[in-house]
């Protein structure tokens, strides 16, 4: 819904609709026009190192040290008084978070031919924003999928024993999907994303993603180090599509020493 409020108002309905999605998709796959784009990319690169190198020593610090000590205190798995935790982990779903997000970009998208004025161009800027969010979610998720394929790790349990080196590379079924959490990649992903466009969303949205990482632990999906290495794929997806739309400036500006901030 990024498109530029030079759709004519006069055009009929199906006409504006179809320009509007025509407008948004070129506008997400242009070349990068923002000024400050080389500071940015370093920048980036910094965090993203720096995020990596602490997340991989969490990782191999957590499955080491505590993974196996810290799923053996859980209660057991779909004990009848864990239904509130279980209610809590949906909330981080990546197929209900991306489906809530699409249907609200199916809305105003539906909305936009009927607007006028300045209430059209508001649409559309607000638009741009659900747009970002939905990519800053679907794209880590989309690479998540493949990193639990090649590590095929165990989830907690699988085989008997509370093993956190139980490791079937490519083995491609569910119970060995462990590596990384899928919900702790969505929660925090969104958390970075609402934060990144309403800052004063920080600290409630990273309490919702500890809280969903949290909730994992305790249903036995998932080690530790699962939800650690979620959060870290989570934030670097989210930090790559916050470029991607700032240098096409798109809902984002690039400040002369490459910080990123929310127009």
């Amino acid at each position: 819904m990024g498109a530029p409020p030079a759709i004519s108002e006069s055009q009929g309905y199906g006409t504006q609709l179809l320009a509007l999605v025509g407008r948004s998709g070129a506008q997400l796959v242009r070349s990068p026009s923002a000024l400050h784009r080389a500071e940015a990319v370093r920048l980036l690169r910094r965090q993203a190192l720096w995020l990596s190198a602490i997340g991989i020593v969490l990782i191999v610090a957590l499955m080491f040290g505590f993974d196996a000590t810290e799923i053996a205190m859980m209660p057991p798995r779909k004990s009848p008084e864990l239904w509130p935790v279980q209610i809590l982990t949906d909330f981080g779903k990546d197929e209900y978070v991306l489906a809530l997000i699409g249907a609200v970009a199916l809305v105003m998208a539906l909305a936009f031919p009927l607007m006028h004025g300045a209430a059209r161009t508001r649409l559309l800027r607000m638009g741009v924003s659900v747009e970002f969010l939905f990519l800053a979610v679907l794209v880590p998720v989309l690479a998540t999928d493949v990193i639990k394929r090649a590590v095929g790790r165990g989830r907690p349990f699988v085989g008997g024993s509370a093993d956190p080196f139980n490791f079937l590379p490519f083995h491609g079924a569910e119970p060995y999907f462990s590596f990384v959490s899928a919900h702790a990649v969505t929660a925090f992903a969104l958390a970075l994303g609402v934060s990144a466009i309403w800052p004063r969303w920080r600290i409630a949205m990273f309490i919702y993603a500890g809280a969903i990482a949290l909730s994992r632990l305790v249903l036995l999906a998932h080690h530790p180090s699962d939800v650690v290495g979620g959060a870290v794929v989570g934030l670097l997806g989210a930090f790559g599509m916050r470029y991607w739309f700032a240098a096409r400036q798109l809902g984002f500006t690039i400040e002369e020493d490459g910080k990123i901030v929310a127009r």
